[in-house]
């Protein structure tokens, strides 16, 4: 199987998608079946017993793998190699290893296996993350600071609105992983196209309740690869939540900005040639992860539609995004928990950047104060419009402008009303009632 390479791999999954833990996963599933054989009485008893006590005294190592692979070399088949390189290791008993199974009984109720696994892992990463994500949303709740709509000033809201939104996101995330797991975990023993002509029913039945997965309840000679789409839509989808993030605090990071960024750690440096800089150089990093998830979602989808009843054209591209994507996924989720983690926040920075356009970020609650106070929609806007012009060519503040406007209403208290930021803010706790952010665990 191929492995990610060191750089984007997490030791976790570097374990699970080993050469040596597919044997063992193979072994797992054809242990299985022969003991599901046992209790049709087609094989003696004993048989699981004594292949498993085999397995625990010589175990499928990495010397196991490399005479796997040897065999290989001569079978060209990946399955007759391994049960060549089984009967060697397990002795006489494993005669009666793969009985009326086919090579993708074995690969593909394996392979899901480890998804289901390689799930389980992505799963606590993901939940590692939407929880730092959840304590930054309740701790910045009330923190004032610029929103931004096509990369300028609009509105004020509050810092804790950001992650709260992603964090609702991530929750959405993690329902579509957990449906993506449950499609993804089922075994499948029907033989060569489907029609459990060499191995009934019962055999594939106890084998999904050995593994904790469920019978595919039709398939022809492969479980269907809509299934693995599926699971590679909710990883990209996850990458898409992690950019998100990524680009988010790129953006805060900016010289121009300053509003938050990645931290810098003792003896960290930022250039080979400009001792002053700071980069955000692990949200670039996830940025270009989140790519990569995404571009596994199109062979995923490809590989849906094979020959009639079986071909091997997914199998090549299975063996690079499978493992890929689920170790990315996973790294990522991590990288990206230690960069919230170690995010440092200015929000004075943040009070200094609502404040840089001299009043614009108000001119919508002046515009609505106009309209109360009598003035039609159109002469309100053209007021206000005229006067935040004048702003932009550096004539002033929006607010004093439109005092001294002879035009317009609006004086003392209730123009200063009109450039208060908690007004902009009254309803954040509704948002973070109706999130169930703070009921979460």
């Amino acid at each position: 199987m191929r492995a990610m390479i060191a750089r984007y791999a997490t030791p976790d999954m570097t374990r699970l998608w080993s050469e040596a833990e597919r044997y063992r996963t193979w072994l797992e599933v054809e242990l299985a079946a022969v003991e599901a054989w046992e209790t049709l009485g087609e094989v003696p008893s004993g048989t699981g017993q004594s292949l498993r006590a085999a397995a625990a005294e010589r175990p499928l190592d990495e010397a196991f793998a490399e005479r796997v692979a040897e065999l290989e070399r001569q079978t060209r088949h990946d399955i007759v190699a391994f049960t060549r390189a089984l009967s060697e290791r397990l002795g006489e008993p494993a005669r009666f290893v793969h009985l009326g199974l086919t090579s993708t009984d074995v690969v593909d109720t394996a392979q899901n296996l480890l998804l289901v696994r390689a799930c389980h892992l992505i799963e606590a990463d993901l939940a590692a993350l939407t929880d730092v994500v959840r304590t930054l949303a309740l701790r910045h709740r009330h923190v004032p600071c610029i929103g931004r709509t096509h990369g300028v000033h609009a509105e004020p809201m509050t810092f804790g609105l950001k992650f709260l939104n992603v964090w609702t996101a991530l929750q959405r995330d993690a329902r579509r992983l957990a449906t993506a797991r449950e499609a993804i975990g089922v075994a499948m023993l029907s033989g060569s196209v489907g029609t459990f002509a060499h191995v009934p029913p019962q055999v594939e039945e106890h084998v999904a309740t050995a593994l904790g997965l469920t019978p595919d309840p039709v398939t022809n000679q492969t479980v269907a690869r809509d299934r693995h789409a599926e699971l590679l839509s909710a990883l990209a989808l996850i990458g898409t939540s992690i950019e998100r993030l990524a680009l988010e605090v790129r953006h805060l990071q900016r010289s121009e900005v300053r509003e938050a960024r990645e931290g810098f750690a003792k003896g960290q440096t930022g250039s080979s040639s400009m001792p002053h800089k700071k980069n955000p150089i692990a949200s670039e990093n996830l940025t270009g992860v989140a790519r990569l998830l995404r571009s596994y979602l199109s062979p995923a989808f490809e590989d849906v539609a094979l020959w009639h009843e079986r071909d091997i054209s997914h199998s090549s591209v299975e063996r690079v995004i499978l493992p890929d994507a689920t170790t990315l996924a996973s790294y990522a989720l991590r990288r990206m928990t230690r960069v919230l983690e170690d995010l440092v926040v200015d929000e004075a920075r943040m009070r200094e950047n609502m404040d840089a356009l001299h009043g614009l970020v108000y001119s919508q609650r002046v515009l609505h104060a106009l309209i109360e106070a009598g003035a039609t929609r159109e002469a309100a806007y053209d007021v206000v419009q005229q006067a935040a012009l004048r702003v932009w060519e550096g004539e002033g503040h929006l607010r004093d402008l439109l005092a001294a406007d002879p035009d317009q209403p609006l004086e003392g208290a209730a123009l200063d009303a009109a450039f208060d930021p908690a007004w902009y803010l009254r309803h954040v706790d509704a948002i973070y009632a109706r999130s169930g952010v703070e009921e979460a665990a």
